[in-house]
């Protein structure tokens, strides 16, 4: 009987060891459980707050793309101030010639009006104007333009030359008489003119964005 009491004794421990085992387990698990889902919690706290981090980053970044625009055309804004400078100078100077007065004059401020033009060529192509809309299209018909009246200058100059060298042929009562370099000059001034008034179209609509000078074909 003390046996088989003692063999009931050792039997009847094991019962509530295991259940303390078990509920031990149980507690471990739901505390890893937890403790998982507050990690998982976290990292998507963390993918939260890089989302909202880089919005203002964003505009940042499109406010400095604003501003670099701006100061691009602001440059060319000045460069186009320069443009119609010689303008007065060459209509004065082909009026000369075509009355067959001050010929050496005329032929040399011809002469600095084409060299003004190439100048602002080169220094269209050194600005950097990628920002602004149309850019492309704008840069070529601002070259296009001041090339051609460059060309006419030079032609309208050539035609000073003949007419001072031969003004028994070519002046006849106080009058010019059309040449072969008249007819250069009137064709690449049409161009230039062409040119200018797609420049213009393209240009007013940067300087009505940035509060700058709009202007009409004739000042570029």
């Amino acid at each position: 009987m003390r046996d088989d009491d003692r063999g009931g004794g050792r039997g009847g421990s094991r019962v509530p060891l295991l259940a303390a085992i078990g509920v031990a387990l149980v507690v471990v698990g739901v505390g890893a459980g937890a403790l998982l889902s507050n990690e998982g919690g976290a990292d998507q706290g963390d993918d939260n707050k890089t989302v909202a981090a880089s919005a203002p980053a964003t505009e940042s970044s499109a406010s400095a793309s604003a501003d670099a625009a701006e100061q691009q055309a602001i440059a060319l804004d000045k460069l186009l101030a320069d443009s119609g400078s010689s303008r007065a100078a060459v209509i004065a100077a082909v009026a000369d010639v075509k009355k067959c007065g001050n010929l050496a004059k005329a032929a040399a401020d011809l002469r600095d009006a084409a060299k003004q033009r190439t100048g602002l060529v080169t220094k269209l192509s050194g600005l950097t104007v990628d920002q602004l809309p149309d850019h492309a299209a704008l840069t070529a018909a601002l070259t296009k333009a001041w090339q051609a009246s460059a060309s006419a200058d030079d032609h309208y100059a050539a035609w000073a030359d003949q007419v001072a060298a031969d003004k028994g042929k070519l002046c006849k009562k106080g009058q010019a008489r059309s040449t072969g370099r008249t007819q250069e000059a009137n064709r690449a001034s049409g161009t230039a003119s062409a040119q200018k008034t797609q420049a213009a179209k393209l240009w007013n609509a940067i300087a009505k964005t940035y509060g700058l000078t709009e202007r009409q074909p004739t000042q570029l």
